[in-house]
């Protein structure tokens, strides 16, 4: 296992993956221009990796996807009158230094190991932290988020976005249903995730792609634990308080941001998912 006071690798690899959108896509379906910069590598090198691995170039579009996803249902909800983001396991996330609106502020909510990893990354790249922006050390495994919350600033009776990226393949369901549980308390919450349907859904060729990457990230200390069943999972959102306002799998990714046939017969694989809260208790009983 990775020491816990070690930052995260996979969410290195994801920023990898953003900043070599930026520059094989030339971001065409996510921008993000400081992506290459808090990784600290340079285009040639970034071609150099993608060169050497032709095979992340799923996983790569996926993760650009889910990105535009996020921010997209950000944007509206920001006309919605939102003003607080919480990117929950920021990891090398750089939203909050290139915000471009006036009056959101921006908690970033990751275990302290990452955090303190991704600040210094920031030092080195000479990418300023705004006063907007907030961190907030907390890991999901082990303590309760809506306190972190409440201590950090957040405040429960406003309008609330929460992004949750990359974050609930790695969890335990305990975690997750906690998460999902704080969150769903709030009245008119935002939140968009990303998780995969189980193997045993698909096709033999998504399958052989889920094992080796499996492999490689349970290599580095940081296995896949929960996967969900499309039905199961709107299941549980319902029990929690969600309504589901958008959920995009494999296909539907393909159809919206890569201009896939609408006909194309949807398939199991990786999801990314929009819910609102519709908040069971008051929101001064939360604080």
């Amino acid at each position: 296992m990775t020491d816990l006071r070690e930052p995260s690798r996979t969410a290195l690899g994801a920023a990898r993956h953003r900043a070599t959108h930026q520059i094989v896509e030339r971001g065409r379906t996510f921008a993000d221009p400081l992506a290459h910069r808090i990784v600290g590598l340079s285009a040639p090198e970034l071609l150099a990796e993608d060169r050497a691995h032709p095979e992340r170039r799923r996983m790569r579009l996926f993760i650009a996807a889910r990105s535009r996803f996020a921010e997209d249902a950000l944007a509206a909800a920001v006309d919605g009158g939102v003003r607080q983001l919480v990117v929950l396991g920021a990891g090398l996330d750089t939203f909050g230094y290139r915000n471009p609106y006036p009056g959101l502020r921006v908690f970033e909510v990751d275990h302290p190991a990452t955090q303190a990893w991704k600040r210094a990354r920031l030092a080195d790249a000479g990418i300023d932290v705004p006063g907007s922006v907030r961190h907030l050390p907390v890991d999901l495994e082990r303590d309760e988020l809506m306190p972190a919350l409440l201590t950090g600033g957040v405040d429960p009776g406003a309008p609330l976005f929460v992004s949750w990226l990359g974050v609930v393949p790695y969890l335990t369901s305990e975690a997750i249903i906690g998460t999902l549980a704080a969150i769903g308390r709030l009245p008119g919450a935002h939140l968009v995730f990303d998780y995969a349907n189980p193997a045993d859904e698909l096709t033999p060729r998504q399958r052989a792609d889920r094992d080796r990457r499996a492999a490689n990230v349970a290599s580095v200390g940081e296995p896949w634990r929960t996967h969900f069943g499309t039905a199961d999972l709107h299941q549980l959102l319902r029990a929690n308080g969600f309504t589901v306002a958008d959920d995009l799998g494999p296909t539907e990714i393909a159809v919206r941001y890569f201009g896939a046939p609408a006909d194309t017969a949807s398939r199991p694989g990786g999801h990314v998912v929009h819910v609102v809260a519709a908040g069971r208790v008051a929101a001064e009983d939360l604080r």
